[in-house]
């Protein structure tokens, strides 16, 4: 009999008990042990969980409990459950983890804690999806040509219902915090650093590089308005909150933004609260996964995955997927020297001049127009909406400065990357 202490019974640790508990059956036949939950750790006693195990406030009598084999954390942030994961290490306990904001800023001094004790994490980036075992395994005869997905649902949700019913941004935000998608302070999802962390924890297993969420460009939605929706579909593209991880010769570009794809893509067409991640392996080719990324039952699902992972081979595969350092190993891209085509919106005074000077800004700036669109936004004011070729993201962000600063540009001019 294996042993399980739950360190944080919230909604996904109070899945991952009851799951044990109702599927015991099933669960045992496929890991070849009886699992069971024996503790668990909540912020603060007297307060019915919904589960049938001994709930205590105290993480010390489970990390210290002799008869506790895997601890699975699911306290949420990042220093505090560093010390946590550290102590079980130490004591010589397996751990599964679900918490990706500690990996994104722990996951290499992790790796060398648990050498080889099992250390798992799959419910770390899209939920129930098992994308690191994917990658990880399934994948690890290939070379990762790119990962790009869409790894938030409250993102896509908001994205979603934009799109198709056509809801502003402020109005989906309050039904996405009404419905429980969104937090009361949505920063975290919204502002890209959400998908960021899980882009990282899969960046590494990819490519064995070692980049912190302040080292890479990180964008949210909150600047995405109904008319660039609408252009995006004039276009034949969607919106999408997307992290983005793409090698380039030795160097490695890692970005979340909201971005222009296009509709015939299979990532475009994922919609609502679902995740969505695209592989392309150099030999494989493209592989896409795609179901719930949060959920207290779906996350819970990939946690006891983990749980029997453990159970059946007593340790893990090496954490980040590697025994040895990759050969020639691969750096950061800095930000400024990514390659993209671009979406802009730059509101103007509607006046004679105006284009020709917007215009010859965007030459100077060594950036070519695709296409160009001016809609009016009141009597004195229009919207420029425009796309470009393949330009230079240092040129670009230098450009939006020198038009944020001119005279006639009311605002400064939003900007969408096109995928």
């Amino acid at each position: 009999m294996l042993k399980v202490g739950i360190i944080g019974v919230g909604t996904v640790g109070a899945s991952v008990a009851n799951i044990l508990k109702d599927n015991a059956d099933i669960i045992s036949a496929r890991a070849g042990v009886e699992i069971v939950a024996k503790s668990g750790v909540v912020k603060t006693l007297g307060r019915d969980r919904g589960v049938d195990i001994a709930l205590t406030d105290n993480p010390d009598d489970i990390l210290n409990d002799p008869e506790i084999d895997i601890v699975v954390e699911l306290m949420g942030g990042i220093e505090e459950p560093y010390e946590v994961v550290k102590k079980a290490l130490k004591n010589g306990k397996a751990v599964v983890t679900a918490n990706k904001a500690l990996l994104a800023y722990h996951r290499y001094e992790l790796q060398d804690l648990a050498k080889d004790k099992a250390f798992e994490y799959e419910a770390a980036v899209a939920g129930g999806i098992p994308i690191i075992n994917a990658l990880r395994d399934g994948l690890s005869a290939n070379h990762i040509e790119s990962i790009m997905g869409i790894l938030n649902g409250t993102c896509n949700y908001m994205m979603t219902k934009m799109a198709n019913e056509g809801v502003a941004y402020d109005a989906i935000l309050k039904e996405s915090q009404d419905l429980g998608y969104a937090e009361a302070d949505p920063t975290f999802d919204v502002g890209g650093f959400d998908a960021a962390h899980k882009l990282l924890i899969l960046a590494s297993i990819a490519y064995g590089i070692d980049a912190k969420p302040e080292d890479i460009l990180i964008e949210g939605i909150e600047n995405v308005s109904s008319e660039d929706v609408a252009f995006a579909k004039e276009f034949g593209y969607a919106i999408k909150l997307l992290g983005i991880a793409k090698k380039d010769s030795n160097e490695v570009e890692l970005r979340v933004h909201a971005a222009m794809i296009s509709q015939d893509e299979m990532i475009a067409k994922i919609d609502g609260v679902m995740n969505g991640i695209s592989v392309v392996g150099d030999k494989v080719g493209e592989t896409l996964y795609y179901g719930p990324g949060a959920g207290g039952d779906a996350t819970a699902s990939a946690v006891i995955a983990n749980i029997i992972d453990i159970a059946r081979a007593g340790k893990s595969a090496p954490m980040l997927g590697f025994d040895k350092p990759i050969e020639g190993k691969f750096t950061l891209k800095p930000s400024g020297e990514i390659e993209s085509k671009y979406y802009l919106r730059i509101n103007v005074n509607d006046k004679t001049g105006v284009l020709a000077k917007i215009t010859k800004i965007f030459e100077n700036n060594n950036i070519s127009v695709k296409t160009m669109l001016q809609k009016s936004t009141s009597e004195t004011s229009a919207n420029l909406l425009i796309s470009t070729h393949v330009a230079l993201e240092s040129d670009i962000q230098k450009m939006i400065d020198e038009l944020e600063d001119l005279e006639f540009v009311n605002t400064k001019p939003v900007m969408i990357r096109i995928v």
